[in-house]
């Protein structure tokens, strides 16, 4: 749900939480990158940073220089004008995938609680494009959405102390892809040879907010070939 007008949620004594809808919905994400564009234009120097979620956005401010109110004052005035924000392009990127085996381990397990095939899985986990809401958890990790009913799948009850960098997992409604070695709870049918974040790189992330994403299966065989 949107919600008509902007809340907000004191985060210690430097942030604040500005939340604009209560779920994962392409309408909520919109707006979420219309009033972040239209911070980043305004330049508010007062802002340290500035972290977009699926349905808030995270402000980081100077104490020494502004207060939550002149911020909530500021956005507000913001809000009032988000339609007339034009959202850029997004980009399309497809992600080879090589799906089950040693790259996939929790492929059948999937394929069990929905009472179907691997290969129904992978299809089915093709066949959709992704919108990415945003980035988080580790650099350049994207959560991506939304998957099929017909695919959504609960997390691991334990986490994994490491998953491998590559590695492409489902979480309840969600998926994803670790841009680096990493504890981690989804459920990982695959992995991918791209590289997903580059700290040398600008942007360092290969995804980014609002961008389509499609995941094609790739043969074992191949996988070195895309690494190269």
């Amino acid at each position: 749900m949107l919600y008509e007008k902007p809340e907000y949620r004191v985060m210690g004594d430097r942030s604040l939480l500005v939340e604009l809808g209560n779920e994962i919905h392409l309408s909520v994400h919109e707006r979420v990158r219309r009033l972040f564009l239209a911070i980043k234009q305004t330049s508010l120097n007062t802002l340290l940073d500035v972290v977009p979620g699926y349905s808030s956005l995270l402000l980081v401010f100077d104490p020494l220089t502004t207060t939550p109110d002149q911020i909530r004052k500021t956005i507000n005035e913001l809000f009032l004008e988000l339609d007339r924000i034009e959202l850029p392009e997004p980009a399309n990127i497809e992600i080879p995938v090589v799906y089950g085996g040693q790259y996939g381990p929790d492929l059948a397990w999937v394929a069990s609680y929905h009472k179907t095939t691997p290969e129904n899985v992978i299809e089915r986990h093709t066949q959709t494009g992704y919108r990415v809401y945003m980035i988080g958890f580790i650099p350049g990790f994207p959560y991506m959405g939304e998957l099929p009913e017909n695919l959504a799948t609960p997390r691991k009850k334990t986490p994994r102390t490491a998953v491998p960098k590559g590695s492409v997992g489902l979480a309840q409604r969600q998926t994803g892809v670790y841009p680096t070695r990493s504890p981690g709870g989804w459920q990982i049918i695959g992995r991918t040879p791209l590289k997903l974040f580059d700290p040398l790189k600008n942007p360092p992330s290969l995804l980014e907010m609002g961008d389509r994403v499609r995941f094609f299966k790739i043969s074992e065989e191949e996988m070195s070939h895309w690494q190269r």
